[in-house]
């Protein structure tokens, strides 16, 4: 297993949660949910930066037959503008189905999600999207510790 501290963004359309793990590599957490628009990548990138971030894991939500539809495009586009701002940094794609639906059902599972937890739609979602990237990162570290190689595919970064 590499040591530092893996990133992970999971992007959707309005927002985009993200997660990073500890230094060894065992355990994602969550960090926050950045709003998607102007100064997204920035905020991103100042992240990475704090956290000496080693790698960014960001997650292609290929359907469930693997096929890539427009929002694995939307992905993939956004892990290649976050390769280019980042490098050296390296930026990896990796396999995000179900993460949102798994995200859900712990948080639904949990005490503090009905009553006492994230109320109102826009906090929920908030929440969702950060767990959502905790479920990628930790899929991925999950997935190195097991076979030995680094999650998912490397975005190259055109020269």
């Amino acid at each position: 297993m590499r040591h530092g501290v893996r990133l992970a963004v999971d992007p959707g359309d309005a927002r985009i949660g993200v997660a990073a793990s500890d230094p060894s590599g065992l355990i994602a957490s969550p960090v926050e949910t950045v709003r998607r628009g102007s100064g997204d990548v920035d905020r991103i990138t100042a992240l990475v930066l704090e956290r000496e971030a080693r790698e960014v894991v960001v997650g292609l939500p290929a359907s469930l037959s693997g096929a890539e539809g427009p929002a694995a495009r939307k992905a993939r586009a956004f892990a290649a503008l976050l390769a280019r701002r980042l490098d050296p940094v390296p930026v990896r794609l990796v396999d995000e189905r179900m993460t949102t639906v798994t995200a859900q059902q712990q948080l639904q599972a949990g005490a503090s999600y009905g009553r006492r937890g994230a109320k109102g739609g826009k906090a929920r979602r908030s929440v969702i999207d950060q767990a959502a990237a905790v479920v990628l990162l930790q899929a991925a570290l999950d997935a190195e510790r097991s076979s030995g190689r680094p999650p998912g595919e490397i975005v190259e970064v055109d020269r």
